[in-house]
């Protein structure tokens, strides 16, 4: 793909529209300021402020307010000179570098950039769109789940990914009876390995109003005879009554206005390792960004991850500005919960160990009621460098982890300085040790895990080696 050159000096004054203000729009704006004195507008149909997309089962649990969402005051963007534009971009002229939106208002640009994130994913099924259907992932879908649940008298989630799982836990909050079809034999096994699959399904199967079906999918959405969903039918031919049905199969980037004004997109708006788009001036940044590089295959896809967009929108807010920055894919990393169940994953652990793969692990008993499980994946070659792990209820440092994978330590560092890696409160019992005892039983070692270390410790550790 061609690396556009700006078309107006890096020394002018630009005026540059985003439209879209999650994560990685707002990480956008908020880099161009802090390296220029730009004018920044940033349009949104969604809210007038930037929020927490993460904390919206908070608000409907009754944890947070929206207000308590937003991580920076009302008048943060007045201060550092954002415009904040409140209104739905309907289409894009590119050619006289327009936004036209929908209450007729036209905002021209110098540099556009386009962070319209994700949508639910619908597949097809008869009934998606009667009331009562929808996904989880907008500020208005939670408005309107919270309006119908005065309404539940039960209801059913179609698919056992994270969003699902939030899902239920909302729906649970609120006494609503629930039946989870996952289409896989265990939850959400096409990600986790086996062991932690059947862990987060047993807990999930532990709240009583909650049904977990496995092999099971949705065949057809039935409707009452006024537009409301009555109940599903499944791939089995059961009839399920309810009046909501969460349809959470995983989002897909949200290109319909980028489609509709010209601006070319594959399954994402295609971008290069720059986040230009083909059309001069054009970028495209977050969960709405597919990049293609020609020198790496890999790169040619899609990350639909919060922290990924943090870093699309702080690198290409440094293009803007005149520095050529080629966006580098960090190690992986995400972090969840399974109701009661923290979740981190770093680099490469799949549902399926690789050819070249092997793998140590360790978890509580099925009773215990803390619920831990630690796993290591690391090469089968003579480095036995760790490409991979799995945290569940033991918290540790992400630059320890991200560090150990990136320098290819082996596991046998590892494990010895496990330690390194937690940061949970002294008073936590500690897991490390069996994972440890766990190694040296299959591969006929004695090693001897480290002291716990401090922060402090942690951060020597990772000097040291990069040393």
């Amino acid at each position: 793909m061609p690396n556009y050159m700006p078309t107006t000096p890096a020394s002018a004054l630009l005026h540059i529209i985003i439209i879209g203000n999650g994560i990685a729009g707002i990480t956008a704006a908020r880099h161009i300021r802090k390296r220029s004195n730009h004018r920044i507008t940033i349009v949104s149909s969604e809210s007038t402020h930037f929020f927490s997309r993460p904390a919206l089962m908070y608000i409907y649990m009754g944890h947070l307010t929206y207000e308590q969402t937003k991580p920076y005051h009302d008048d943060f963007w007045e201060k550092n000179r954002i415009e904040l534009v409140h209104d739905h971009a309907h289409r894009i002229d590119t050619e006289a570098k327009a936004i036209h939106l929908q209450s007729g208002t036209q905002l021209r640009y110098d540099k556009l950039i386009v962070a319209t994130g994700s949508i639910p994913r619908r597949l097809g099924w008869k009934g998606q769109d009667l009331q009562g259907v929808q996904g989880l992932y907008s500020l208005q879908d939670l408005q309107s789940m919270i309006d119908i649940s005065h309404h539940i008298k039960r209801a059913v989630i179609v698919g056992g990914g994270l969003i699902g799982v939030e899902t239920a836990e909302m729906l649970y909050s609120r006494g609503i009876p629930t039946t989870f079809l996952v289409r896989e034999s265990r939850y959400w096994n096409s990600v986790l390995p086996n062991e932690e699959a059947e862990m987060i399904g047993r807990h999930i199967q532990e709240h009583k109003s909650i049904e977990l079906r496995t092999n099971t999918e949705l065949q057809e959405i039935l409707d009452d005879g006024t537009g409301r969903v009555r109940g599903i039918v499944t791939n089995a031919g059961e009839e399920i009554p309810c009046e909501f049905v969460a349809l959470t199969v995983g989002v897909e980037p949200n290109v319909a206005l980028a489609r509709a004004s010209g601006i070319p997109v594959e399954r994402g708006i295609v971008v290069n390792e720059f986040f230009a788009s083909k059309i001069p001036d054009v970028y495209a940044c977050g969960d709405c960004a597919e990049m293609q590089h020609s020198s790496d295959a890999a790169r040619g896809r899609i990350e639909p991850l919060w922290y990924a967009a943090r870093a699309h929108g702080e690198c290409l807010a440094a293009n803007i500005c005149g520095e050529q920055h080629e966006y580098t894919r960090t190690t992986f990393f995400n972090s969840a919960k399974f109701f009661d169940i923290e979740y981190q994953t770093y680099g490469t652990v799949s549902a399926k160990l690789g050819e070249n793969e092997a793998t140590i692990f360790w978890q509580d008993s099925p009773s215990a009621a803390t619920k831990r499980l630690l796993r290591i994946v690391y090469a089968k070659d003579a480095t036995k460098r760790v490409v991979g792990c799995n945290v569940l209820n033991v918290r540790y440092r992400q630059d320890v982890c991200t560090h150990w994978i990136e320098r290819g330590a082996s596991i046998e560092e590892v494990l010895e300085n496990l330690g390194a890696a937690n940061f949970d409160p002294e008073f936590f019992a500690q897991a490390e040790a069996h994972l440890v005892a766990e190694y040296n039983r299959q591969e006929g070692k004695n090693l001897v895990l480290k002291k716990r270390r401090s922060l402090w410790n942690a951060l020597q550790i990772l000097s040291s080696s990069t040393a």
